[in-house]
């Protein structure tokens, strides 16, 4: 009895040990598919996502590779409006021939501050704020309707206390690669970080 019991014990001693070695010795018959699959499917640059412009239409952001970006959530009935749109639209005018673009998206998710339909916060924008640069659709940047470009934006750089965007003008500066570079505040003017800038557009490899 003793000895079937020994036998017993040894052989799922063998059997264990076997299944260690084939795990340890070919991997990817196990879990490591998957894992892979998750890392590879993983955003590592704002280029691989493809978002929709105010009219609509898809537009891939590997169609900005080689740019500087400056990536900002916009409204047009905040404090804040009038301010930003001046200062960004100071800078598209001095850099936007030095491959420097603007990309903003209106969100209504702050206190309400960007109501209109796209339409109407297109008109808005060209006739009152004399923006030259790209709006996109308007979107949901927190929450679990996020759009996924914020979601990545917002994963890549933190905020003070919590990663969600906080108001209106929060704004992301992303390198020629499509890397996240740095991020400021609502109440940060966008000349005040002009300098950041002009370190990325003259760099080759940013």
């Amino acid at each position: 009895m003793a000895s079937t019991t020994t036998v017993t014990n040894l052989t799922s001693f063998l059997l264990v040990g076997l299944a260690i070695f084939l795990f340890y010795r070919h991997p990817s018959s196990s879990l490591t598919p998957n894992i892979m699959s998750q890392q590879q499917q993983t955003p590592k640059s704002v280029h691989q996502f493809t978002v929709k412009d105010i009219r609509g239409n898809e537009v891939s952001l590997s169609s900005y590779k080689g740019k500087v970006l400056l990536i900002v959530n916009v409204a047009s009935k905040c404090g804040l409006t009038e301010s930003n749109y001046k200062e960004l639209n100071i800078l598209y005018q001095k850099y936007k021939d030095q491959d420097f673009e603007i990309l903003a998206f209106p969100c209504n998710q702050f206190l309400r501050q960007e109501p209109g339909t796209n339409e109407e916060i297109q008109e808005t924008v060209c006739t009152r704020f004399k923006a030259e640069f790209p709006i996109f659709d308007k979107i949901d940047v927190n929450g679990n309707n996020a759009a996924p470009l914020y979601k990545f934006l917002k994963s890549e750089k933190g905020g003070f206390l919590v990663d969600g965007i906080k108001w209106n003008f929060t704004k992301f500066l992303v390198n020629k690669e499509g890397k996240v570079i740095q991020r400021y505040g609502p109440r940060t003017p966008p000349l005040e970080f002009e300098k950041d800038i002009q370190d990325l557009l003259s760099s080759s490899s940013s």
